[in-house]
């Protein structure tokens, strides 16, 4: 599905709009702008729509556990108060309003204004439900004129949400153009690209050096590449909730956010404390397993070809394979400190990591690092927070909050509305 100026078409109507699309953003430029206000108004009642229940059926169909939960947050982030709280700490008051500066020594006074990018290009990956629309929000704050080419995994509930904002307010068609383009229709993205001053990139390593290859000399390129994040247990505080709050978090993200839990390490270089604690935390990771919503058939399929591939390999080695699996879940203790990707769908790798060497461990993967869920005594956060600083981490929560969306932070260790405009200065 395809939606220009506010109208839906079918997706074989793509090559027609593209053909026309330059002209008409051209006029838009010429002729019209859009100021946050207006944007704050129409996400704001889409809030209320999605309060009172208008999208509960499309959102209980998506195949997510605690659909409520994530409306909830929904509900707090697109709220007005939080979108003027979001605008206010990336961008600072009155941020598009111009205003005059004196340069020192003699020079001569100039203007300094804010203006959006101009028009963005969203490449967005289908991991989050609801992503790409917001992804396509941001850019509308800033001004721009917006291009979003969905994932195929998107379950129209996107183009569902932008449908209805501009039923909200019409002043939007002219900053909305929805494509439901594959990635492979390589002449499309290219037309695509070639309108853009930047494109917003949602995707791995893969995708970025694709676009890459895409993108215009010049255009900006704004990466929010896929990130690995794992949780670091150095004593407690509250040993039984803090244990079963990463249990819960690990089963209910299925290690597939970015911010999901990946590996836990444990503050020791001695590989019998890593199977001690697999052979303690395991009965809390199959308990959460148990509690939550059966897995995605999807997720079954991983988690058989997970115990065949260990079957396999016991055959081919001689070596058993790990006791701390079930049909639900897995604990890997591996004696390597590595922060890789697990298998996720509620598996995940347990491995050593003293603390005297995090920061030389984890900057071998620092093109990668988000979130670390911190468990340890309280005299030693304050230590470990910086350590995680100077070692290239940009979210440092407790273990069961490592996919916690609250209003105000930074993405990957940026501000997304600075990235979306340009200061032009005059005289």
């Amino acid at each position: 599905m395809i939606i220009a100026k506010g109208k839906l078409y079918d997706t074989k109507e793509q090559d027609r709009i593209l053909s026309y699309l330059e002209d008409e953003i051209n006029e838009t430029l010429a002729e019209k702008s859009l100021s946050p206000e207006t944007v704050i108004n129409a996400v704001d009642k889409l809030c209320d729509k999605v309060k009172k229940g208008e999208f509960d059926e499309l959102i209980s169909s998506l195949p997510i556990d605690g659909a409520e939960h994530y409306k909830n947050i929904a509900i707090k982030l697109l709220s007005r108060e939080s979108i003027e709280y979001k605008l206010k700490t990336e961008l600072g008051k009155d941020f598009f309003s111009s205003y005059e500066t004196t340069p020192p020594l003699g020079m001569k006074s100039f203007s300094v204004s804010a203006h959006p990018l101009g028009v963005l290009l969203h490449i967005s990956a289908g991991n989050v439900d609801g992503l790409p629309a917001f992804s396509l929000a941001e850019g509308l704050l800033t001004g721009n004129i917006n291009i979003l080419k969905l994932p195929q995994a998107d379950n129209d509930l996107s183009v569902r949400i932008i449908a209805e904002l501009i039923a909200i307010e019409p002043l939007l068609s002219d900053f909305i153009y929805v494509f439901d383009t594959p990635s492979s229709d390589i002449a499309a993205m290219q037309k695509m690209a070639q309108l853009c001053d930047g494109i917003v990139l949602w995707g791995g390593e893969a995708a970025c050096a694709a676009v890459r290859k895409l993108a215009p000399i010049g255009v900006k390129l704004i990466e929010w590449g896929h990130k690995l994040s794992f949780a670091y247990i150095s004593g407690y505080e509250d040993k039984e909730s803090e244990l079963q709050a990463l249990a819960d978090h690990i089963v209910t993200t299925k290690g597939l956010l970015c911010s999901s839990c990946q590996v836990i390490y444990i503050d020791t270089d001695n590989f019998d404390n890593v199977n001690a604690f697999c052979n303690e935390f395991f009965p809390y990771l199959q308990s959460a397993a148990e509690k939550h919503v059966p897995p995605t058939i999807d997720a079954k399929a991983e988690i058989s070809l997970r115990e065949y591939s260990a079957k396999l390999e016991a055959l081919m080695t001689g070596k058993q394979p790990e006791k701390f699996t079930s049909s639900l879940c897995a604990l890997v203790p591996k004696s390597d400190s590595n922060l890789e990707l697990s298998d996720m769908f509620s598996s995940v790798l347990v491995k050593p990591l003293p603390h005297e060497k995090i920061i030389p461990v984890l900057r071998r993967s620092k093109s990668f690092l988000q979130t670390v869920g911190l468990i340890c005594s309280s005299d030693k956060r304050a230590v470990l927070t910086d350590t995680f600083c100077r070692a290239g981490l940009v979210r440092i929560l407790k273990a069961g909050e490592m996919s916690e969306a609250f209003c105000g932070e930074a993405h990957d260790g940026d501000y997304p509305l600075r990235r979306y405009v340009r200061i032009v200065n005059s005289r």
